[in-house]
């Protein structure tokens, strides 16, 4: 099986060596613009095989889209990265070009191909990849829900004091500051509920803290995160490539579930070898709907905001 990650940059790299170490794939692609960057990349990547015990073929190329061809699984992580104070929708205009173009090229040599969007702002470039190259909604998927839930998991085991591991949690909602939705009533440790665990201001601080999990990682990074969402990434291709059917909170098209039509955002979904294969109902509470309601109030209007630019 065969992974493309346009981007060799610190997301796209990371994913990549990911995938590669976790003998996910038989080869992995990593495409670049930049000279020699992802040729580079690839080639220090391969020199760990030995001592890491993976065979997978890691090949770099620099805009040679022909390499990618007849891939099963397309990451798009592409674009300018976040830098301190930027906001994911300060990134729309720039990167919407770019993940237009990355996807017809990609296209070209892999026409059936599931595409895993990763650029900023998420949502909304998922949304723009559905459009505009017209494929069946279940093979086009936005990545932030898998990373935004582990970061979730993350603070609850922090702040529990137990095993990230033995903690079950989901993000749903738009993959932003103030658009995500951390499912606290329904996170738990090994079936145990965590409201029962922790107090609430406890968890209202844990909601919090997730919510600005990337912003604070760019904050002390100064620029984008890479270790967790490269990690995200390899998750979300296993479960397609090996069928997984894992339950994983992604971005993807809504045409009624949740109360939504025609947007892509954060919901539950079971990903195997088709893609997303279905939505999984939470039964929200009225709070939670009504936050979900706004979330995607506001990923619509980021739309627009692409609509505007692109018209």
């Amino acid at each position: 099986m065969k992974v493309t990650i346009v981007g060799a940059g610190n997301v796209g790299a990371t994913c990549a060596d990911a995938i590669a170490t976790q003998r996910i794939a038989s080869e992995v692609v990593l495409l670049d613009i930049k000279e020699g960057f992802a040729e580079g990349k690839a080639l220090d990547m391969m020199q760990t095989a030995t001592t890491l015990g993976f065979n997978t073929k890691i090949v770099g190329t620099t805009n040679d889209y022909s390499k990618t061809a007849n891939s099963d699984v397309v990451v798009i992580t592409s674009g300018i990265p976040r830098k301190p104070g930027m906001t994911r929708e300060e990134l729309i205009g720039i990167n919407a070009g770019i993940v237009q173009s990355v996807a017809e090229n990609i296209l070209a040599h892999s026409p059936d191909a599931i595409i895993v969007v990763v650029s900023n702002p998420m949502d909304t470039m998922t949304y723009l990849t559905l459009k505009k190259t017209g494929l069946p909604k279940n093979r086009i998927i936005g990545m932030g829900g898998a990373l935004d839930s582990s970061r979730f998991k993350t603070y609850l085991s922090l702040a529990l004091d137990k095993p990230a591991n033995d903690i079950h949690g989901m993000v749903i909602g738009g993959h932003g500051d103030t658009t995500m939705i951390p499912l606290t009533r329904l996170a738990s440790y090994n079936g145990i509920p965590v409201s029962s665990l922790l107090e609430e201001d406890a968890l209202k601080q844990v909601a919090a803290d997730t919510m600005v999990g990337g912003a604070t990682l760019t904050k002390l990074l100064g620029t984008s995160a890479w270790y967790a969402p490269g990690a995200s990434v390899a998750y979300l291709v296993d479960s397609i490539l090996n069928d997984q059917k894992r339950i994983i909170p992604c971005s993807v098209y809504l045409e009624g579930e949740y109360r939504q039509e025609d947007i892509c955002i954060g919901v539950p979904c079971v990903i195997g070898r088709s893609g997303w294969e279905s939505i999984v109902d939470v039964n929200l509470n009225e709070e939670e709907q009504a936050t979900f309601e706004k979330s995607a109030t506001a990923v619509r209007n980021m739309n627009a905001a692409l609509d505007s630019i692109l018209s």
